[in-house]
């Protein structure tokens, strides 16, 4: 029997425990090793200390060269049967090389999130304008839009966002495929593991300060959120967790204010489950957020904003409360907070939304068929969007003879 080979490239070296977009990697890796394929990870950046130690579950290692026909060697040896493009500009650096060394390799492209979603909602926040979708007719959107078009299939996690693709931009939803976290059941043995309302104290923020509406929310909450909290809750202390924080962000630490900066932390669901809530007013983002799929899977309560919980819980209610008024928020934060019975209930919800709509065994089987139904009938999805291969065209006239030139460039 034929070895199954996919290529995943990646924009960086994944970091589960540093950010959502490194653990949603390796739940896509783990999906599949548990189908015994063979795996490479390819990237041209440097790994860090937190990277993932891939080798160590059999998986390939491979440092790549930027616009280099390096590639094109290490592909054409490799010819594997699916490849997995980690965020829109890594398709665009090599998808054209792949399609031309692989004409029949499956190229699945992974958005993590809409990148253009959340530039729109950002430039809008720092404008102070309301959103509306005229926002999202932009140079980014061109660009991730148009490699979405030119893969097989994009892979988009949000519900939301699926809506925004198929319904404003009119994208076929035959090359889009809902693949929301893919997580364990939370079992009432698991449930019964978790520290108790008693046990618990403090608020907590956790989030990668490279990720932009991370830094912002933690300004937010220093200078609106905290100011009104700490003269309610004279007691409690806020802690804001996330991996490479800047000189900026700790220079906000304040202890006299129960405001403290802790930085990085080894695993966010140990440290989470110590807290009574995680406080998250977000005020602009994409995709589905990592940090309450964390706290769902440690009992800890959250009070968030709508683009905060975005596409999380269906018709099912939310695990604390949904707010975007900074009064509002503050008041349910600690009404959450101070009644045991609200909180309970809140960690049942949270119970119920990962158990409901994110057991990867609702998706992970699904999604492997869908792949090689796909992978069989190649040829004939390629016809039916046919604009993929215009696309193609195109980037390979443009994108390629740019990314020779400078290949040429770098040998002199």
């Amino acid at each position: 029997m034929k070895e199954k080979r996919v290529l995943f490239i990646g924009l960086v070296w994944p970091e589960p425990t540093s950010s959502a977009a490194g653990f949603r990697m390796m739940q896509l890796i783990e999906t599949f090793l548990d189908r015994s394929y063979q795996i490479t990870f390819a990237s041209a950046a440097a790994k860090s200390p937190y990277s993932a130690p891939l080798k160590s579950r059999g998986i390939t290692e491979q440092a790549i060269v930027l616009n280099s026909d390096s590639f094109d060697e290490f592909i054409g040896w490799l010819q594997p049967d699916i490849v997995v493009f980690d965020r829109f500009m890594i398709e665009e650096q090599y998808g054209w090389r792949v399609a031309q060394q692989c004409p029949g390799a499956l190229r699945v492209l992974d958005t993590e999130d809409l990148h253009f979603l959340r530039q729109a909602r950002q430039t809008c926040v720092k404008n102070k304008d309301d959103f509306s979708f005229q926002e999202l007719f932009t140079e980014t959107a061109k660009r991730e839009i148009a490699s979405i078009l030119r893969c097989d299939l994009s892979l988009i996690i949000s519900e939301s966002e699926m809506k925004i693709l198929t319904e404003v931009f009119r994208i076929s939803p035959d090359i889009l495929y809902y693949l929301p976290f893919l997580e364990d059941e939370i079992t009432v043995d698991e449930a019964n593991t978790w520290k108790s309302f008693e046990e618990r104290r403090n608020l907590l923020f956790i989030g990668n300060f490279i990720h932009e509406p991370n830094w912002h929310t933690v300004q937010y909450l220093k200078t609106t959120i905290w100011p009104v909290l700490r003269k309610i809750l004279h007691k409690v202390e806020l802690h804001i967790y996330g991996a490479y924080p800047t000189q900026k962000v700790l220079q906000l630490h304040n202890p006299k204010e129960n405001f403290h900066i802790k930085g990085r932390t080894d695993s966010a669901k140990d440290t989470m489950s110590n807290y009574r809530l995680l406080i998250a007013p977000i005020q602009f983002g994409a995709g589905v957020k990592g940090k309450f799929i964390d706290a769902m899977h440690t009992g800890t309560p959250t009070v968030t904003t709508s683009i905060g919980a975005e596409a999380m819980k269906g018709n099912l209610s939310w695990n604390g409360f949904i707010e975007d008024e900074p009064e509002a928020f503050c008041q349910k934060t600690v009404a959450l907070y101070n009644d045991k019975v609200a909180w309970a209930t809140a960690q049942a919800n949270g119970i119920r939304i990962i158990n409901e709509r994110y057991e990867k065994r609702k998706y992970q089987a699904d999604f492997m068929t869908n792949l090689s139904l796909l992978k069989v009938q190649l040829e004939k999805h390629r016809q039916h969007n046919f604009i993929s291969q215009i696309l193609l065209h195109h980037t390979v006239q443009s994108t390629k003879y740019m990314s020779l030139w400078i290949a040429e460039k770098n040998k002199v």
